[in-house]
């Protein structure tokens, strides 16, 4: 199993605007295309307040690449994302991570 650990960096108030997004639609369409949710946070204590962390796994780097390139092209995300941005723009950065589970790790 391959997880990839990914931290979107909202602009100012707009982090509401992010959790809307992926509970209304992106986990469902991520789920369509072969991503598996495993977990979403935000910050309560840190750096900054500002974002959203999220966990989602593949089966291996092949199935990430098919899976992100599906989920890319897909005309319903291109949709859901025109429609978040009717009132700016959302995300400044976004940080990845690709994590392999080490042998003793209960999470595989």
């Amino acid at each position: 199993m391959l997880y990839e650990l990914r931290v979107y960096e909202c602009l100012p108030g707009r982090l509401p605007a992010i959790n809307a997004r992926f509970a209304n639609h992106t986990m469902k369409l991520f789920e369509r295309h072969g991503i598996k949710n495993i977990g979403y946070w935000t910050t309560d204590v840190g750096e900054s307040n500002h974002e959203l962390t999220y966990m989602v796994a593949f089966e291996d780097a092949n199935q990430r690449a098919a899976a992100w390139d599906a989920f890319r092209n897909d005309p319903e995300w291109a949709k859901v994302t025109e429609e978040s941005h009717r009132d700016g723009l959302i995300v400044k950065n976004v940080r990845n991570q690709l994590l392999t589970p080490t042998p003793y790790s209960p999470m595989q």
